[in-house]
């Protein structure tokens, strides 16, 4: 008769998705993994595989816990661009916050850390980036049809500037303690959108 897990493997999830959030890939031993999710060693192995498969799991709920929020921000219905202004100046206050800043965003630092030597996590952030820049573009594909947005703008192009400067926000806000520099770049980018 198979044994029946003694822990709750959504909750060890949970907990290794936080440890490598804080600490990153390479800075998070197995031996780390074991004390927080107060796990065995086997009991690791056996539920999620290596370090490595477990970080990539850990990834994956991020994302999947993220993106709809993101969704609903920016498919709300009504005017389009309200929504995008306020991803934007969302984006800029959770890289500024003490509590969010030193952790910044689990996609982002994964990206940072490993996507240009590690083809699975470069393979999940590009999937994530994708789907925020289809988001984007959506929002102000609608934004033009409503005319909230002039009609020479392309909101494919306005997308991609917005992941890549969420992207930074993001950056800039976890390396700098000059909250003016993440908010003025937001309210720059944001004129674009006029």
């Amino acid at each position: 008769m198979a044994r029946t897990k003694e822990f709750d493997p959504d909750a060890a999830l949970q907990a290794a998705l936080e440890l490598f959030w804080e600490r990153g890939y390479e800075a998070t031993t197995m031996a780390d993994l074991v004390a927080r999710l107060g796990i065995g060693r086997a009991s690791v192995y056996a539920t999620f595989g290596s370090k490595h498969e477990l970080f990539l799991k850990a990834l994956e709920r991020y994302a999947e816990t993220m993106d709809p929020k993101i969704l609903d921000e920016l498919s709300a219905p009504g005017p389009a661009l309200p929504g995008v202004r306020a991803l934007v100046l969302r984006f800029a206050a959770e890289a500024t916050a003490d509590e969010r800043r030193l952790t910044g965003c689990f996609v982002t630092n994964s990206a940072a850390e490993l996507a240009s030597r590690d083809p699975a996590v470069e393979r999940r952030v590009a999937r994530s980036w994708e789907h925020l820049e289809t988001l984007l573009h959506s929002a102000l594909s609608r934004a033009r049809a409503q005319g909230e947005l002039p009609p020479d703008r392309d909101p494919r192009a306005l997308a991609r500037m917005l992941l890549v400067l969420l992207q930074g926000l993001r950056v800039v806000g976890k390396a700098s303690d000059d909250p003016a520099r993440v908010r003025d770049a937001a309210e720059q980018a944001l004129t674009l959108l006029d």
